[in-house]
């Protein structure tokens, strides 16, 4: 068990783990940084010692999906400070994950001095933005009438398995859950994307939850 002070860092991207880390002992000196590149993984390292001074989170990981990584370390360490930093930085998905719990949010490209700036303000108490961020209230509220028109157009089987999406389950698991092959759920996940406009599963769960797409179902069968 770790007694320092110490930093975890939740990506997939070995490269970028230790530019991270670099960029990590420059900012906050002597303190230990752990990496882990899927969340469970993630999860059993925070098990095993003393909650983090900070937790640097990716959106994208192999046994993730969409805003799921950020509740779930949110439930396990409410009061460590998480910073996301991720490629996918639309204004909405990071009003998104602000609400889901994040401390901050940090595009993937940024040059070390927004990253370093990042983290000392939110070491400090405060919550980071992106310098281009634009609030995305009122955007979202615009986007609600399309998005409940794209997710009019899913079939009873792609809005089902849009919301098992949702909830954070991978393709293995819906197949499970619908009694359907994997190679089935990725054709309908394609469709799904194709219909939504968007060009993930995060962007997917995004329009649903604009639309609140549970209350507006197609009722039709394939």
């Amino acid at each position: 068990m770790m007694q320092t002070d110490w930093i975890l860092v939740v990506d997939d991207h070995p490269l970028f783990c230790d530019a991270m880390e670099l960029t990590l002992r420059s900012v906050i000196p002597k303190t230990d940084v752990q990496t882990a590149d899927t969340l469970e993984t993630a999860l059993g390292i925070l098990e095993q010692n003393e909650p983090p001074v900070l937790i640097a989170l990716d959106l994208n990981l192999p046994d993730v999906s969409g805003l799921d990584g950020i509740l779930k370390l949110r439930r396990m360490m409410p009061k460590t400070p998480l910073i996301v930093v991720s490629s996918m930085s639309d204004n909405r998905i990071v009003a998104s994950v602000l609400k889901a719990g994040a401390s901050g949010f940090v595009p993937k490209h940024s040059p070390r001095s927004v990253f370093e700036e990042a983290i000392g303000r939110i070491r400090d108490g405060g919550t980071f933005l992106p310098p281009n961020f634009a609030d995305a209230e009122e955007q979202t509220a615009k986007d609600g009438p399309e998005a409940v028109e794209r997710l009019s157009l899913l079939t009873a089987q792609q809005s089902r398995i849009l919301q098992l999406i949702c909830e954070g389950k991978l393709n293995k698991q819906i197949a499970f859950d619908l009694s359907i092959a994997e190679t089935t759920v990725k054709a309908h996940v394609t469709a799904i994307m194709r219909k939504l406009g968007v060009q993930s599963r995060t962007q997917a769960v995004l329009v649903a939850q604009q639309a609140k797409f549970a209350s507006i179902l197609p009722d039709h069968q394939e």
